[in-house]
């Protein structure tokens, strides 16, 4: 099929943007998958590399799809809406946005408190500590790698219970603790070392969000401090109030 169609006066590389968000809409390109190369692309609407380009870069202009130095171009998948409050659930927020919530253990270990984790938990420096490293995802989306500590004395063989329930709320549970909030979270951004771009199947240099938070029990007292790690394209935070 030639797009040179002087009659209908559209630009080529027009033509190629609306063939290819059409693609989208009707399903035959899914929200993450890889488009075609180039070349490819310029073969199927018998154009040249030069217009393709400029089609993609329209389309990443409109937010439809992403460029990956290196890798290729990807349909872009909705973000996730991500409410922060004072009670904040991951499996809540994924269910309610109709996916399925999977928490995965990464690795348990023990660790000791440095000084700011001390603070944060309300223990003294050097205190037994948990560190649990976990992938959060929605549906098979990998959202966040997350990075928690907890008092090995009020918390002990957490990580064998989070291998089990592979859920915080549902480990917090295991040890009497119904319910919890939020007193503190820090947002910053970052780019995606290594290891959390290949857990989260993200392109080196891609950007992350990195959330400090601290959790607490009823009581007041400090349960988990963590810090997880967000692909920037996949989430968008929602600040409420409570």
């Amino acid at each position: 099929m030639s797009m040179q169609d002087a009659a209908t006066g559209v630009a080529l590389w027009r033509q190629v943007a609306d063939g290819i968000e059409r693609g989208i809409a009707e399903g035959r390109f899914a929200a993450g998958e890889k488009l075609p190369g180039e070349m490819e692309i310029a073969e199927t609407y018998r154009v040249n590399r030069h217009t393709v380009r400029r089609a993609l870069a329209t389309l990443a202009e409109r937010g439809l799809v992403r460029a990956e130095r290196g890798s290729g171009t990807y349909v872009e998948t909705q973000r996730l809406a991500y409410p922060l409050r004072s009670r904040t659930r991951f499996s809540e927020i994924v269910g309610a946005g109709g996916h399925e919530p999977r928490g995965q253990l990464i690795e348990a270990s023990d660790d000791v408190a440095t000084r700011e984790l001390a603070r944060e938990l309300g223990l003294k420096t050097g205190a037994p500590l948990v560190r649990i490293e976990a992938l959060r995802l929605a549906d098979r989306t990998p959202i966040c790698v997350s990075t928690s500590w907890l008092s090995a004395e009020r918390f002990p063989d957490a990580g064998q219970v989070f291998a089990s329930v592979r859920s915080m709320t549902k480990l917090v549970a295991h040890y009497g603790i119904r319910d919890y909030r939020r007193s503190s979270t820090r947002i910053t951004a970052a780019i995606a070392d290594a290891s959390d771009a290949a857990r989260l199947d993200l392109a080196l240099g891609r950007p992350v969000l990195v959330v400090d938070s601290t959790d607490v029990d009823p009581d007041g007292k400090p349960i988990v401090t963590k810090r997880s790690r967000f692909a920037a394209e996949r989430v968008e935070f929602i600040v409420e109030s409570d």
